[in-house]
């Protein structure tokens, strides 16, 4: 299923045309934005949703107009795959790949470049594998629901497990989908405790494949109450659809990928700056006020509607714990919740 995005403008400074000298730093010198001008070009290999990397990059275009994109998307494991089928060929031709799973990229991390960005002080080091690969992206989990359905909204993941949203009332993205889910699941376990589960798959809960079609029912009124990555229910809200979503006091899971440029990169100043602009408190407020993500910043440059910091935490998986806990984990979370793959 599509993913709908609507966005309206480019946030503060991202819709200047010029660079200003106070800002050569944070992008990086001068002398970058030059070589990178010259090479006028890179390609991009992402595994995230396309139109959500088309404004992006749009974004990135009003800070630096000469520097064309060609995006190249696909699935994770497709990526993946390409990736390494391109480089046995020695025909790799990704400047900059862009990754939601962080343990698929760290198995490539001899093929790509050292790269450390100006405000690399500023990202948290839990969301880093590798000093190789940085979070240009961050989603977030939260707690979404229909308004027109919901009297009494949820306000903690606890609340979750109330006897009053029995009967299938709430949607649950099914674990084994991906590593965004695998993130929730295991923060639900270690954060909420080990009956957590049990006592939500005893209210009965609709079961989806992904994220899409289970902010789609929502919308419609099939399900009531749903938790999902914000990013794919934000743009729903901001269309006016009839949801709205909490962060709860709980934690926030976030899933940082793992952004880098492979050493075969044809255009390695333009795939610095690209990735310097994303890191950026500039990139970084884009993402955040216009497509939903968080970010992996320690002091994020914008926050989503209903953040308070003194309140909301975010809540990052261990990865050592991510990779060997997930197989015997989500053989568990299938058996509470009657999922058969």
């Amino acid at each position: 299923m599509k993913r709908r995005t609507m966005m309206t403008g480019i946030a503060g400074a991202a819709a200047s045309w010029a660079l200003p000298a106070s800002a050569q730093s944070e992008f990086g010198p001068k002398d970058l934005v030059d070589a990178a001008e010259k090479e006028g070009a890179l390609t991009y290999y992402t595994a995230n949703f396309a139109e959500t990397e088309q404004e992006v990059i749009k974004a990135f275009n009003k800070r630096f107009p000469k520097i064309k994109i060609a995006m190249v998307r696909a699935p994770g494991g497709q990526l993946i795959t390409r990736i390494k089928t391109e480089a046995a060929a020695g025909k790799l031709a990704a400047d900059v790949v862009n990754h939601s799973d962080r343990g698929l990229m760290l198995e490539l991390q001899d093929m790509f470049q050292d790269y450390t960005p100006p405000n690399a002080a500023d990202y948290r080091p839990d969301a880093l594998v590798s000093p190789k690969f940085w979070p240009g992206v961050t989603l977030g989990w939260c707690i979404a629901y229909n308004t027109q359905l919901v009297k009494n909204a949820p306000k903690t993941w606890m609340d979750l497990t109330k006897d009053e949203y029995k009967g299938k009332q709430i949607g649950q993205v099914v674990g084994p989908s991906g590593g965004t889910t695998w993130t929730r699941v295991m923060f639900e376990r270690q954060v909420l405790g080990e009956d957590y589960w049990k006592k939500q798959a005893a209210l009965g809960v609709t079961l989806y494949p992904s994220g899409a079609p289970t902010s789609d029912s929502l919308v419609r009124g099939e399900i009531s109450i749903a938790p999902l990555l914000y990013n794919i229910i934000y743009t729903k809200i901001v269309e006016g659809a009839p949801a709205e979503a909490i962060f709860a006091p709980e934690g926030v899971p976030i899933v940082p990928y793992a952004d880098g440029i492979p050493k075969t990169s044809k255009s390695p100043n333009a795939a610095k700056l690209f990735m310097n602009w994303r890191l950026s408190k500039e990139g970084q407020a884009f993402q955040i006020e216009k497509l939903g993500n968080i970010s992996s910043m320690k002091e994020p440059p914008s926050l989503p509607k209903g953040w308070d910091p003194k309140v909301i935490k975010v809540w990052v998986p261990e990865f050592k714990q991510f990779e060997s806990l997930r197989d015997k984990w989500l053989d568990d979370w299938n058996k509470t919740y009657g999922y058969r793959q």
